[in-house]
């Protein structure tokens, strides 16, 4: 049994949160910049259509547009990079999965919604105190375009309740969609993978979680071979956006894809020499090939490539061992550079002006939120009222992000957000009891402030990053009074944020207590090692 911290720090926490709520969405609700462009047509074309292209797990240097010298070619984007805008300063709001989709759909922080880690079994959710799948009640950006008129489909990876050994999750559809096709992190209709297959699609093994995704039911379950899975997303994409077409309405569509996430299982002729780092630059150059006929179903029709909006972007940093941060420190999990700055590729001809066209935006520094601000501006939607907390009462809703449209398609040195961005480390990675990694982190401006506890009692890490993007250099000591003033707002936010939960035994829940998985930050004192596990029969994540 769960239940709150005995002191008011929950009830203070959402009421500090619900009074941002007017000024925030007053903020949002001002017209920053001029309403989107109107291509003519119908009444489809007056609201941009809007894809929204999410990989899992790749690195900010795994894209051959990011670096010239990645052995792995994604020559798909890369040519929407060479015909949009590719930003070097964005960044999700969590290092890891489930947190980051969090962020995409709602517009706030993900740990407001106690979706702090990868969703995952029953048990492994408790012990770490976070919930088995996002409230259906909190913001969701598919529900708000819908109610705007918008076509919205889903399709890929879910991740945000609904697999492993809970079946009673909501359907992705109680999320605003119209139509979803998922994968084992979700309910509903499914894409199955089967690992090792022939060449000719013939034999192999069902993936694990796989397996036990078909056994929860709820919606209709296909195998296919692993390396054909973004394909089988793609196609119902494309059908779902030609079906939006002939009702003359807008669109906007996710496509999710997993295969960048371990286990890797490419083709036979994208295999290499079989070791790990082989095998993902594999799975990354299939991944950009089964993404081609989306993007270039778009960019043949005048009315979709003058109309429609794609952005591509990844969920996290790169698993160690597989993917590249390009110099940047950290991984996946992790929130250092490496873990939450990620390549983001805008591309729209009828939206961005042709000067703009082919060129690198290295000075606007936004995040997830502020996408999710900029789609709902740009579809000239708001967002209903919703829950407030898990569990709570319906209020005015209270964005995290900023429209960031003039970064989006404006000049070289359009600004990105204003407002600092917040980070907060997933409860079950910890780093090794030598090394603990910090808890809490903010960026404003070129500063980069890392705590190494949520209380502040510990000394802080201070980085420039203008001058070190790679966080080499701790430069607090020379700087104490920025130390002092980030400090502060860190802190500050974290105390919007829900109260930790403890169990009946006064044990705080959602630092990894329970040493049948592992551990996290109440296992440094107690010197219990970390051990993460993979997709390979005992999946993670």
């Amino acid at each position: 049994m769960l239940r709150s911290r005995p002191f008011p720090r929950r009830a203070a926490a959402v009421a500090a949160f619900a009074a941002t709520a007017a000024a925030s969405a007053a903020a949002l609700a001002a017209p920053a910049v001029a309403a989107a462009p109107q291509t003519g047509g119908g009444s489809a074309a007056k609201r941009p259509n809007v894809i929204l292209v999410l990989i899992d797990d790749a690195g900010y240097a795994d894209l051959s547009c990011y670096n010239p010298r990645a052995p792995a070619r994604t020559e798909n984007i890369d040519r929407l990079a060479r015909e949009g805008v590719r930003f070097t300063q964005f960044y999700v709001n969590s290092p890891i999965c489930s947190p980051s989709r969090t962020a995409l759909l709602t517009g706030q922080y993900p740990a407001r919604w106690n979706v702090t880690s990868y969703i995952a079994a029953r048990q492994e959710n408790d012990a770490r105190g976070i919930a088995h799948w996002l409230d259906p009640n909190a913001p969701s950006l598919a529900r708000a375009l819908s109610g705007a008129g918008y076509a919205t489909g889903h399709f890929g990876k879910w991740h945000l309740g609904g697999g492993r050994d809970i079946p009673e999750a909501p359907l992705i559809t109680q999320y605003g969609f119209d139509a979803s096709l998922t994968q084992f992190e979700g309910l509903g209709d499914r894409v199955l993978a089967m690992m090792e297959t022939a060449p000719d699609g013939s034999g192999g093994r069902k993936m694990g979680l796989g397996a036990a995704s078909e056994k929860l039911g709820r919606g209709s379950v296909r195998w296919v071979p692993r390396h054909q899975v973004t394909k089988t997303f793609v196609d119902g994409a494309l059908g779902f956006v030609r079906d939006a077409e002939k009702a003359g309405k807008p669109f906007f569509v996710n496509v999710w894809p997993d295969d960048v996430h371990s286990p890797f299982d490419p083709p036979a002729d994208l295999r290499g020499d079989g070791s790990k780092k082989a095998l993902y630059r594999g799975v990354l150059v299939n991944m950009d090939r089964q993404l081609a006929p989306l993007f270039d179903y778009v960019r043949s029709s005048p009315a979709l490539r003058d109309n429609t909006l794609i952005l591509v972007m990844s969920d996290n940093g790169p698993e160690p061992g597989a993917g590249s941060a390009g110099g940047l420190r950290g991984t996946k999990g992790q929130i250092y550079e490496g873990g939450v700055r990620e390549p983001l590729v805008a591309w729209g001809p009828g939206l961005i002006p042709a000067a703009r066209r082919g060129t690198v935006n290295q000075t606007a520094v936004f995040s997830s939120v502020d996408l999710t601000a900029s789609i709902l501006r740009l579809a000239g939607a708001t967002m209903p009222e919703s829950a407030a907390a898990p569990g709570g009462a319906k209020a005015a809703y209270a964005p995290d992000g900023e429209d960031v449209r003039p970064a989006l398609f404006g000049g070289e040195k359009a600004a990105g957000r204003t407002a600092p961005l917040f980070f907060k480390r997933p409860p079950d990675r910890p780093g090794p009891p030598r090394a603990p990694l910090p808890d809490l982190a903010v960026r404003e401006g070129n500063w980069k402030l890392l705590l190494p506890d949520e209380n502040g009692a510990s000394a802080a890490q201070l980085y420039d990053l203008a001058a070190d993007r790679g966080e080499t250099k701790d430069v607090a000591a020379q700087h104490p009074d920025v130390v002092a003033r980030l400090k502060e707002k860190l802190l500050a936010w974290n105390r919007t944020l829900p109260a930790a939960f403890f169990d009946a035994a006064g044990v705080r829940v959602g630092e990894w207590n329970s040493t049948a998985y592992g551990i996290v930050s109440g296992a440094r004192k107690r010197g219990i090692r970390y051990r993460g596990r993979t997709e390979t029969g005992r999946e993670e994540h």
